[in-house]
């Protein structure tokens, strides 16, 4: 990649970087971490009007240069390490064009470093429809530098964005900002002597952010730590001055170069929809109502897709079981891969139909007002603003909600939503929460039209929901901090979304839980067919036996015969003897050794547990009447007490121990890796653990 010319994008959040970012690579686009750290690297290549490529950086959203969080150390870092792979020969500075003021600050910090630079104003349109006439030439004249006025959502101006770009030199050509010398002269002129840098306001920034850099060696940062003693160097004193001043220039800047229509002035459309939804009271409760919109729709859009995926594998199975030879292959491949996979992609419809409700409240701005109100809430509870984030992440995925915990400066904090956010309820649970919901809440309707099912699946999200809320409390108490986080978020306007985005969005989520969950399920359901098909050859050997004699009676019902030699196999396979060992401990919550089994096989994935009981279920059976895993678990038959396996206390118990149990390896990986410590992943699954295993007890106990 080393011979493509390097673009940095860099921007505030919110200001439609990452839309720009994929209308100039497309599909070219690769995700990594930048060097030494966890955060998320995206680059993509992009095919200039001259021929040549040019390889884009995405750089984290960011405010300022000055680093509150480890994500925004890295802008810094690649702007400044010069030896780094990074390192951007071009900076594209993207800004909300209808919020200049506070998208101008980022714009002169970079600009100041004396990287060659081209500025973005995105979101021109809603410039424009706000009454605001910029006068982009007036205002290029005055940087020195390419303005481009761009509408990266409908794709306009982004072919101009390339043409620059293939027209950049490498030679900055922008005007100064601000006089950064009269900050701190003396200490400028020491380590601009010292240290190769390519402009005054480059040797300020290490003079601020030298312990962060990791380009820097201890001895240089201990250097450059005498030279700010040496100098009385006050770096919060400094930044204030240099904010002030900043601001000055900005002002006289917008002052020459943009205009506001006096009849465009007045509230705008958001912010009279924001008095409504961010209401105290009609938000919280408008979002309930959303939120239940969302999981009846879930059960009532995806029973036929359901269905149809049901019959497509029942008719697969069926099919080879005819044109295939009796024998172990066709067992494993009938009864171990097809029946462990069917047993889970047939959620795969309920999957995408809440992701596709996610993604528009996301692409709508609505989603960014739900964590505005939930900061009030957090705050109560002790968390940061920013857990919030993590939080309503975790309701998809687990694993990106813990690594966005970076952006929390507080430690405790951080620590304490990495403890928590698991608790919410992630996609993984849905298999199994939609599996028992249908088992043993009734298809009714209440008034008509509110779904049984829907109000039972809403329930244990809450559940989640509140766990996690109530953990959180209970461990600011436990952990004490005088830190004090701080919460900073730029509410979007309201847009229509963008289906094409939604679309490549819904792709994504499918297609990495098919094939991520889907190698996990494939791999666990061969081993468990193995260890369910297989036990002691004495054992074995004797029930053959025994059922053999049975067989050769007159008048024998082989098919009855067949079946109960399944159950007996089945109870002294490895598989069963594994679940009749933790069968003790696991009674008590109203389950027997076969599910057991699926809470043992389910510890790498929750979404596993589905696949497991469709397998041992398929085991267990006479092979000729092949059904659907909904079909087997709802005729299960308890041999000890001839009632139904799943009764309403069994299934709502396994319910609250999926709720709480962690029964997620890549979830254990990832709070590892983030905390760099064993210690807070097993005090995570110890805690939850401990939890599941008390929650369901009570319930099982209360309901049976």
């Amino acid at each position: 990649m080393s011979e493509h010319l390097k673009v940095a994008l860099i921007g505030n959040p919110n200001t439609g970087k990452s839309t720009l970012f994929n209308d100039l690579t497309g599909l070219n686009q690769k995700v990594g971490n930048f060097p030494g750290v966890t955060v998320d690297k995206k680059t993509g290549l992009v095919k200039l009007s001259n021929g040549q490529s040019a390889e884009i950086i995405d750089l984290p959203g960011i405010y300022s240069l000055y680093a509150k969080s480890k994500d925004e150390q890295i802008a810094f870092e690649v702007l400044y390490d010069r030896k780094g792979k990074l390192r951007p020969d071009l900076v594209v500075v993207v800004a909300d064009a209808s919020n200049l003021k506070r998208n101008l600050l980022l714009y002169t910090q970079v600009a100041d470093l004396n990287i060659p630079v081209i500025l973005v104003l995105n979101m021109i349109d809603v410039a424009e429809k706000n009454g605001l006439r910029i006068d982009v030439d007036r205002l290029a004249a005055r940087l020195g530098i390419r303005v481009i006025p761009v509408n990266a959502r409908e794709n306009k101006g982004v072919n101009e964005v390339k043409l620059a770009i293939g027209e950049a030199t490498k030679i900055a050509t922008q005007v100064k900002t601000i006089e950064v010398e009269e900050l701190a002269p003396a200490l400028i002129d020491e380590i601009s002597g010292s240290f190769e840098t390519s402009s005054p306001y480059e040797a300020l920034q290490l003079a601020h952010q030298h312990e962060n850099l990791s380009s820097l060696t201890i001895e240089q940062s201990d250097f450059i730590e005498s030279l700010e003693q040496k100098h009385a160097f006050h770096s919060a004193n400094s930044q204030s001055k240099e904010t002030i001043a900043r601001y000055n220039f900005i002002n006289d800047l917008l002052f020459d170069t943009v205009k506001q229509d006096e009849s465009a002035k007045g509230e705008t459309f958001s912010n009279k929809i924001d008095k409504v939804l961010t209401h105290r009271v009609f938000g919280l409760v408008i979002f309930v109502i959303i939120l239940f919109l969302v999981f009846q729709s879930i059960f009532t859009f995806a029973e036929y897709p359901m269905s149809f995926i049901e019959k497509g594998f029942l008719s697969i199975e069926q099919w080879l079981s005819g044109v295939l030879p009796v024998g172990v292959f066709t067992n494993l491949l009938i009864d171990g891969v097809l029946a462990g996979l069917s047993g889970v992609l047939v959620f795969l419809p309920q999957i995408v139909i809440l992701f596709f409700f996610i993604a528009i409240l996301e692409d709508t701005g609505y989603m960014a007002r739900v964590t505005f109100m939930m900061d009030k809430l957090m705050r109560k509870v002790g968390l940061n603003g920013k857990s919030v984030v993590p939080l309503i992440s975790g309701v998809a995925c687990a694993v990106p909600a813990i690594m966005a915990t970076r952006t929390i400066e507080s430690w405790k904090d951080r620590i304490i939503t990495i403890l928590v956010t698991p608790l919410m309820s992630c996609s993984a649970r849905l298999p199994v929460y939609t599996l028992l919901i249908s088992l043993v809440v009734p298809d009714q309707k209440i008034l008509g039209f509110l779904s049984l099912q829907g109000l039972a699946l809403l329930s244990m999200y809450l559940v989640g929901f509140f766990a996690a809320i109530g953990a959180a409390w209970i461990m600011k108490r436990i952990v004490r901090s005088r830190e004090r986080g701080y919460f900073i978020m730029e509410l979007p306007i309201y847009r229509m979304p963008r289906w094409s985005n939604i679309g490549l969005q819904l792709y994504e989520k499918a297609r990495t839980f098919v094939i991520e969950a889907g190698k996990v399920i494939i791999a666990v359901s061969v081993i468990l067919w193995v260890l369910s098909t297989y036990g002691p050859s004495d054992k074995m050997s004797t029930i053959d036996t025994h059922f053999e004699t049975l067989a050769k009676v007159p008048g024998a019902n082989i098919g009855l015969l067949e079946q109960e030699k399944g159950a007996q196999k089945l109870e002294a396979s490895y598989a069963g003897i594994l679940g009749k060992a933790i069968e003790p401990v696991i009674k008590p919550l109203g389950y027997d050794w076969k599910i057991g089994i699926a809470l043992i096989t389910s510890f790498a994935a929750r979404e596993v547990f589905v696949g497991t009981m469709s397998t041992i279920y398929s085991v267990e059976g006479d092979g000729e009447n092949i059904v659907s895993v909904r079909q087997k678990l709802a005729t299960a038959i308890n041999t000890e007490t001839g009632l139904p396996v799943f009764s309403l206390a069994t299934a709502i118990s396994l319910m609250f121990f999926y709720a709480f149990a962690m029964q997620c390896a890549s979830t254990i990986a990832v709070v590892y890796r983030e905390t760099k410590s064993v210690k807070w992943p097993i005090i995570q699954l110890a805690y939850m653990t401990t939890l599941a295993y008390v929650a369901s007890l009570i319930v099982y106990q209360v309901l049976k």
